[in-house]
Formats: structure tokens, sequence, C-alpha cells
């Protein structure tokens, strides 16, 4: 089979089967108003097996549009309120006494389950974050001398709030790393905020239930297929030419972003770049990559990866500024 059919192949089949994101982002805005954007961001975690870190102020539908996603595909939802007193056995589980059996048996905590909503991770202590880092790179978390594997699809999904700075932890840059997407959530519109107004204030007397659309097998289905979707060598130069051009923006013409950038994306930035895109090409029912892909969620991959110096802070530069300008220089395949 020459490349043209294999493609075509991959094409008709992504066609026939992506047809049930929309049928989930339906469901969803039935309960969530406006957030599309999240929810984009959250169902290419799902298919491109990333997690996802949400930053944004409380209210903003963050846990309940995590938990509607976990519902609408029939997953195990388990959600952790992180605080500075919590303990690794609480989140990853431990060995209680067994009085009848006079033994000890495992206790499996709450990261035991498809979505995990770890709420303001940032107000874990270290041994916390290191707890469920194990769990988020190596889908596997050891209780006493014994390892056990989680479920899949497995997601960690996790939120922080950029406002308070008491009582909170900055979060490893080595975990950080771990999230393949790095999501801000904005303000609903004028129009949304008044349309959830009189959504809440219509639903009292009982919430509205979310119906499954698909189940975690099918999911297991799409996220074979986004694997498969084709990308051509163009477009994995022009994801090398992004990701290196953070580390040496001297080489692209772009001498005056060196201050500005102590350190640029590694190697997870290149993977999950080119993953995020197969996944976003799935949602637009394509069976391939094109540039639009990559610029549609190259500032979700990356603006968590991309270290700024104090200079680029005294200049009012973010690492979303260092992205925009490297898009605009870097030639379009």
């Amino acid at each position: 089979m020459s490349l043209e059919e294999e493609i075509l192949q991959v094409n008709e089949q992504v066609e026939q089967k992506s047809s049930f994101i929309e049928s989930i982002k339906k469901e969803l805005s039935e309960k969530i108003v406006g957030q599309t954007y999240m929810i984009d961001r959250l169902l290419i975690g799902l298919l491109s097996n990333g997690h996802v870190l949400l930053e944004g102020v409380p209210g903003l539908a963050k846990t309940l549009t995590i938990k509607s996603l976990a519902s609408a595909v029939q997953g195990q939802f388990s959600r952790i309120q992180f605080t500075p007193d919590l303990l690794p056995a609480d989140v990853i589980g431990t060995m209680i006494y067994h009085q009848q059996k006079a033994e000890f048996v495992v206790r499996k905590g709450p990261v035991f389950a498809n979505f995990i909503l770890a709420d303001e991770i940032n107000r874990a202590p270290a041994k916390v974050q290191s707890a469920l880092l194990e769990a988020m790179q190596e889908k596997q978390v050891t209780i006493s001398d014994q390892s056990y594997q989680l479920p899949e699809p497995f997601l960690v999904l996790a939120t922080q709030n950029p406002l308070e700075q008491e009582g909170t932890y900055m979060l490893p840059e080595a975990q950080v790393d771990r999230f393949m997407l790095k999501v801000v959530v904005g303000y609903p519109t004028k129009q949304e905020e008044l349309q959830i107004i009189r959504q809440e204030a219509s639903r009292l007397n009982g919430k509205k239930a979310i119906q499954p659309i698909i189940t975690l097998q099918a999911i297991k289905e799409a996220r074979d297929l986004v694997s498969k979707i084709y990308m051509d060598e163009k477009i994995e130069k022009y994801i090398l030419d992004i990701v290196f051009a953070t580390r040496y923006p001297e080489q692209y013409g772009l001498d005056k972003l060196r201050p500005f950038i102590s350190y640029g994306g590694s190697p997870r930035a290149s993977i999950n770049l080119a993953l995020a895109s197969k996944a976003h090409a799935f949602m637009q029912s394509r069976g391939y990559v094109i540039p639009e892909d990559i610029k549609a969620i190259c500032k979700d991959v990356m603006r968590h990866r991309i270290g700024i110096t104090y200079e680029a802070e005294a200049e009012n530069t973010s690492s979303e500024n260092i992205i925009d300008e490297i898009l605009k220089t870097i030639q379009v395949p």
C-alpha cells in the first residue's frame, strides 16, 4: 500500500470514529456554558494520554467540567483536595491491619481512578507531590514494597489558583514538565455569564445529570487511531525548529529573546507538541497534521516549559510573548 493510500485510509477512519467528539461537547454544553477552549484541551489530553494543568481563579467551572467529562466517557472519577497537611498515604493508599485476618492488607487511595482531579495541587507539600509524580509518569504506585498498576486510561487533571500565595508550594519544574498541557482558564463573556445566571437559577430544584456518550474501551481505540495520524517530515522539522528556538534563539535570528529565556523546552516539549497536534487533527476529523494544528496547541504545550529571567519579568515579557515571537519568526512549512 502506498503512502497516499495509507493516509486516505487513516483519514476515512478518523472521519468515522471522531464523531463522538461533537457528541461529548454537545452533552457538556448542556451543563457548562462557554469554556469550549478548556473542554477542547481536556479532550486533547484524553486522546493523547497526557496530563493537564488548569490555572484560573476559583469559580470558573474547572472541577465541574472535569467531573462532567468523566461521566460522559463512563470513567471512574476521583477528587483530591490538596492541603498543606496532606500525606502521601492520603493520595496513594497505605497498609492497614485487618483484625479478622490478623494481617496487613492494602487500602488503595483515591489515585486509583481513571480521572484524578488534583484540586489546588500547589497547596501540597513536596512528599505528596513526589508520590503523585510517580503515578503520573510510571502509571503505577508503590505501597510498602509492592507496586500496583493504575487503571487505563489514567489522567491527572490538576488545578492551581494563581491568586493566593500563602500556604502554597511552587510546583517543581520536574513535575510541571510532566503535564502535557498547561491551560489558562479565563472568565466567561458577559453574554455567557448571563446564561449561567439564568441556567443556575432555573436549576434550583435539581441538576441535570450528564449522559454517558462513549465507553473507555472506545477511548482506547480512538487513542490508537490518533497515534496513526500522519505527520509529514516538514511538520516534524517545524516542531523541532519551534522547540530549538526556545533553547538557542540566536540561531533563528531571535537574539533579542536571549536575555529573557533562562531555559528552553525539554525533549518532552517536542514529543508532546507532536502528540497534541495529532489529537487536535483528530478532533478536526483529519487523518494528517497541518501547521495550524501545531499553532493551535503550541502555547498550551510550551508556556510552562520556558523559564523566563528576572529581566523578562521587569520588561513584562511572559513565556507566551516569547512563543508568539517564535511562531512569527519560524518559517511555516
